[in-house]
């Protein structure tokens, strides 16, 4: 079993699966474990639908049809990141762009070789199971925290079991798409999705390593 900071360190974006099976029980274990999350108030604003199978099947293909014949019709209804990303984000943003494209083999201006991977991300990379997770819309801001710490648990909880996954805010685009398909209520919206299985050892995508910056870098202390 690893440590705890093995199974933190040890998590990556993983892009690419074998197709083995993941147990319901290994899932439903996972997902235990992760509601662990920390909850302000208890409120626990999480909800995940699971995909296996002919269902997720059935959702990536509705979901590529929509990628590849209308892409302009659908958009996130959120801002992901930054209206105008500035540095040290855009530095950062580019060098992790241009590493993976580098291991692709994806050049600057090859537009149908990287449409073609973005599709990938609407397969939930090849992962046998695929996460669309939910939230209700007038969540505020520290609910979307909690939410965020539930996902990371199960990034955690996964790599406890052997497994790998990789967050994925792309599904988000196709959120009109996602949200008919699970027939979902008025008051929710998609938040993002998540591939998890067995990590592809033999694929050069999942040779990528992000830099991160030194604890020097992003923490003040304070002791006077």
């Amino acid at each position: 079993m690893l440590s705890v900071d093995e199974a933190i360190t040890s998590r990556r974006s993983v892009r690419a699966y074998k197709p083995d099976p993941v147990p319901q029980e290994t899932i439903s274990h996972i997902l235990e474990v992760a509601s662990r999350a920390p909850s302000g108030t208890n409120m626990q604003p999480w909800h995940v639908h699971i995909f296996t199978g002919d269902a997720l099947n059935s959702l990536t293909s509705s979901v590529l049809d929509a990628f590849w014949n209308e892409p302009e019709e659908h958009q996130s209804d959120r801002q992901h990141y930054l209206e105008k990303i500035r540095d040290p984000y855009l530095a950062r943003r580019r060098k992790v762009g241009w590493d993976l494209y580098g291991i692709l083999g994806i050049g600057k201006g090859e537009r149908e070789k990287t449409r073609e991977f973005h599709a990938q991300n609407y397969k939930f990379f090849g992962a046998p199971v695929g996460m669309i997770f939910t939230i209700d819309h007038d969540m505020g801001w520290m609910s979307w925290l909690d939410y965020g710490m539930f996902i990371q648990n199960i990034c955690i909880a996964a790599r406890g079991q052997g497994l790998h996954t990789c967050p994925q805010a792309a599904w988000a685009s196709y959120h009109d798409v996602v949200e008919k398909h699970l027939g979902l209520p008025e008051i929710q919206l998609v938040h993002c999705g998540m591939s998890l299985g067995f990590e592809d050892t033999e694929a050069a995508v999942n040779t990528l390593e992000t830099v991160r910056e030194p604890v020097e870098e992003f923490v003040t202390f304070h002791t006077e």
